[in-house]
């Protein structure tokens, strides 16, 4: 039997400009403005331009999600990817603008996928969402084919609507997220440590970040909890920051 081959590293191209837009409610949220100033300091150091925004309504979500669109788009020079970081209250699918009123996420992501932002088809895209996604707590465990006709010859070059992006979420489907009220949201916080102080493919970075939230215990109202962030991946390709 013939041994396994190894798999070709095929990387993003990062030699352009790194663009990143955060929406951050501030309003009954404490900590927040911490979780801003580790976010400034990581897309300085990684070299992205950088765009904050503070207190959205949710009709504002969606405009500044559309104003970013078309800036990239009418960029000239190179763009190589964009971040875009979503903080607020939350709840599955949805967050809550300044104004309480609810925004839902999915039409948010759509602004940037390959259809409707020319410029970052097939460019990775990074969704960071630092919201609760339901009322659930994890108080932690104890550890102890089909018919599918691929056609691929022959055919046009084009590419999958929603490839290229990754969705980074503070805590799984149903769940709460935590935030302290002075030193920040333990998932902005420990992702910026990651990703500022060590290198490797974007989803290795993730793995780490989950790795340490896994092992860590938040104390709420005298109870212990268990968290850790959910990533979603459809990119082709490693994503090198540094």
């Amino acid at each position: 039997m013939s041994s396994p081959q190894p798999l070709e590293e095929e990387t993003y191209d990062m030699s352009g400009a790194r663009l990143a837009l955060t929406l951050c409610v501030t309003k009954a949220r404490e900590g927040s403005e911490a979780d801003l100033d580790a976010l400034e300091r990581m897309f300085q150091k990684l070299g992205f331009e950088s765009t904050m925004k503070r207190d959205p309504t949710a009709q504002q979500f969606q405009e500044e999600l559309e104003k970013f669109q078309q800036a990239i788009d009418a960029r000239e020079d190179f763009v190589s990817c964009a971040f875009v970081v979503l903080m607020a209250h939350g709840l599955e699918g949805r967050l809550k603008g300044k104004d309480e009123r609810m925004v839902e996420l999915e039409d948010l992501f759509q602004a940037l996928n390959n259809k409707n932002c020319r410029a970052l088809r097939a460019k990775p895209k990074v969704y960071i969402v630092q919201a609760c996604r339901g009322e659930q707590r994890d108080p932690g465990e104890p550890v102890a084919g089909g018919d599918l006709v691929m056609i691929t010859e022959n055919t046009p070059e084009t590419i999958p609507t929603y490839t290229d992006t990754l969705h980074v979420f503070s805590t799984i489907e149903g769940y709460i997220a935590y935030r302290h009220d002075q030193e920040g949201s333990y998932f902005i916080q420990t992702l910026v440590d990651v990703f500022v102080n060590k290198r490797g493919p974007i989803l290795e970075l993730l793995t780490e970040v989950t790795r340490r939230m896994a092992e860590a215990e938040m104390i709420q109202e005298g109870e212990a909890r268990k968290v850790n962030p959910e990533i979603q991946s459809t990119l082709r390709k490693r994503l090198y920051l540094q």
